[in-house]
């Protein structure tokens, strides 16, 4: 069926639509959690580093220090996460740092925060704007005589 201005809504557009809404939906649901990074707001403790893991690659090195993080409650420690943003120089094996756990799986963030909340930002207004893009051809067309 042609619509009037001559654009035919097909399946290469259902499915961008639908692309559009996996990456919106995927963005949304770290909202909360991301913006508790940012800000470091999370339960508060140590983490002890007991490990870095260094990837070298196209003259950038790239690392991640794992350990341990107590919570300053007493609670249950983690174990095996990841503090972020740290690297071989601020990750001193034994060192204790202040940290902060967000509710994220795998790790916890240090009193600075995070800005993983741009990423989370641009995914979302980049899944919109594909969204807004691919259903153009379904969009009333006005000013055209049919």
């Amino acid at each position: 069926m042609t619509r009037p201005g001559g654009a035919v809504p097909g399946p290469f557009n259902a499915v961008v639509l639908l692309l559009a809404v996996l990456v919106v939906w995927l963005g949304a649901a770290s909202v909360e959690r991301v913006a508790r990074a940012a800000s470091a707001d999370g339960e508060p403790g140590t983490f002890t580093a007991s490990r870095v893991e260094c990837v070298s690659h196209l003259g950038h090195e790239s690392c991640t220090c794992y350990g341990t993080h107590v919570p300053d409650d007493g609670g249950t420690a983690r174990e095996d996460v990841y503090l972020h943003g740290a690297d071989r120089a601020s990750c001193v094996t034994g060192a204790e740092t202040p940290s902060y756990d967000v509710g994220s799986a795998t790790r916890v963030y240090g009193p600075e925060g995070s800005r993983e909340w741009l990423f989370t930002a641009g995914m979302i207004l980049a899944g919109a704007a594909l969204g807004v893009w691919a259903s153009r051809p379904w969009w009333p067309r006005r000013g055209r005589a049919a």
